[in-house]
């Protein structure tokens, strides 16, 4: 900053202005930086954190991260992709900071130590939803005989690959009309998302976790599976036993788990754990 602009008393005291709102200036960064230090221990500031997470979890997620980069200033970088190729993608080597998937998932990468197994928390658990294309006719599927004749009504059915499939299927039986659904049955790769296929109009009816389809677009959400067949999936993360930063992944992790993430939670259909 130049203070030769003015002359004798006046430039001193421009000068000494001047001096002063740098040194505050300078005291204010370095005491911002010590906050952040206390808040993220151990994290390198502008180190970006890798989270891999499935994309039922995408609303909640995303609403976690944005307050982390604000607090931290490091930046969040997502892969979005199915519970199931998740857990193929770390099993076979990939790595991130943090790993979000099934308690079941993250048990089993942790015992191939790919997880470090003290550092799971469990923050969300959702149920399983029906829907159909927009436009088309809502369907009663609010008890068990309702849903079982839009089952049998429906050209074309769609689950994921998911827990959310897995279980349907076992449901299919219970309801004892497996074997007059399978040919309808459409199941595409994990992280497919239901939705995309109901707004294409490559299935009539749709099943996928709430959160995926209650605000999806080109689909009317009809609502949850009735409660005597509702199944939920909890979901958890935990820290890479190769991550860059596991204490800032850990708190990263305690931010899902959080009240203010509790309402991220509830807003896209979950119930917080």
């Amino acid at each position: 900053m130049k203070c030769a602009s003015s002359t004798g008393d006046e430039m001193v005291r421009n000068c000494s202005t001047a001096k002063r709102l740098m040194e505050s200036w300078a005291r204010g960064v370095v005491l911002t930086s010590a906050i952040l230090a206390c808040v993220f221990p151990g994290s390198v500031a502008g180190a970006d954190l890798r989270i891999v997470a499935p994309n039922a979890v995408k609303e909640v997620v995303s609403d976690a991260a944005a307050r982390y980069e604000r607090a931290s200033g490091n930046r969040t970088v997502f892969t979005w992709s199915g519970s199931e190729a998740i857990a193929k993608r770390v099993g076979d080597g990939e790595v991130f900071d943090v790993v979000l998937n099934t308690p079941q998932n993250l048990d089993a990468l942790a015992k191939a130590g790919k997880i470090v197994p003290e550092t799971r928390v469990d923050f969300a658990k959702s149920g399983i939803g029906v829907a159909v294309r927009a436009g088309q006719p809502r369907l009663d599927v609010s008890n068990e005989e309702a849903l079982r004749k839009a089952l049998l009504e429906a050209k074309s059915i769609g689950i994921s690959s998911g827990p959310s499939g897995r279980y349907l299927a076992e449901l299919f039986q219970r309801l004892g009309i497996a074997k007059q659904v399978q040919s309808k049955i459409r199941q595409p790769p994990s992280g497919a998302q239901i939705a995309e296929l109901l707004s294409r109009g490559e299935v009539e009816l749709g099943f996928q976790q709430i959160s995926e389809l209650q605000h999806a677009t080109g689909v009317e959400y009809l609502g949850p599976l009735p409660a005597g067949l509702q199944s939920y999936t909890i979901w958890s993360g935990g820290v890479h036993s190769a991550a860059n930063d596991a204490a800032t992944s850990r708190t990263f992790l305690n931010m899902l788990v959080s009240s203010d993430s509790a309402s991220a939670i509830r807003k896209a259909g979950m119930d917080p754990m």
